[in-house]
């Protein structure tokens, strides 16, 4: 894809990253399609969630950047079926965990947003 793809899909992230790290319901939104599906696949904590419902969620946390923690999150991969679907692997670190994320993209109202959301995680070691 072009590098102004790319371009667009890192500035989704950065969004995406530094609203989970503030927790920011409203931040969040920009990025995320209103139809998201959002899924652990973590065994013994499976849940799966809509738009509306992972946001409340978001809305009660403790934000990482109120407790002063660090940011430390990284793109792994884009990659791009076609200019209307691309799929993004992040890693990020966060409220005691490694996530691991397998974000789908999909165009929405001009502009590419992430309509599912699948992850999993570890708990960090002290």
């Amino acid at each position: 894809m072009t590098p102004a793809a790319h371009h667009q899909i890192n500035k989704l992230m950065e969004t995406y990253f530094e609203g989970l790290h503030r927790a920011d319901s409203a931040l969040l939104r920009q990025v995320f399609h209103p139809r998201l599906a959002y899924v652990c696949a973590t065994e013994g904590d499976e849940l799966y969630l809509d738009l509306d419902t992972y946001m409340a969620r978001v809305d009660g946390r403790d934000p990482p950047a109120r407790r002063g923690d660090p940011r430390d999150e990284a793109i792994l991969e884009i990659a791009f079926a076609s200019p209307r679907l691309a799929r993004v692997t992040a890693r990020m670190s966060m409220m005691g965990r490694d996530y691991l994320d397998h974000l789908t993209l999909v165009p929405h109202e001009g502009a590419l947003r992430i309509v599912t959301k699948v992850f999993t995680y570890i708990p960090q070691k002290d």
